[in-house]
């Protein structure tokens, strides 16, 4: 990843719902949810929901398919580990056992 993504993506987070649809997806798993689920879980207007969604879609933060009429989004889990990977690339002076496991999987992740 290159700063010009990374500050895209981070312009992404920086945004109260944005942050919190994020952090849903994530939890929500390969699965996903649909717009309409996520508006109701997060107490957006689903009229703004598919700004939000395509925000972090652009960052490379959420991913989208189509499942029937329905669209499903899910965390891009690869465009996450790209940008933990950029924040900590030259952690500790080069020295990144240092820093200790910022950017490994939690233990009970089963996505990841």
């Amino acid at each position: 990843m290159d700063q010009d993504a990374a500050v895209t993506a981070l312009g992404a987070l920086a945004q109260d719902t944005r942050l919190s649809v994020f952090r849903l997806l994530v939890k929500a798993g390969p699965n996903g949810m649909t717009a309409g689920d996520i508006a109701t879980a997060v107490g957006a207007p689903p009229s703004t929901m598919s700004h939000h969604l395509g925000g972090l879609e652009r960052a490379g933060l959420a991913s989208s398919r189509r499942d029937g009429r329905a669209v499903i989004y899910a965390a891009d889990y690869e465009g996450t580990r790209r940008l933990l990977a950029f924040l900590m690339e030259d952690c500790c002076q080069g020295r990144p056992e240092i820093c200790g496991s910022g950017i490994a999987a939690p233990v009970n992740c089963t996505t990841c």
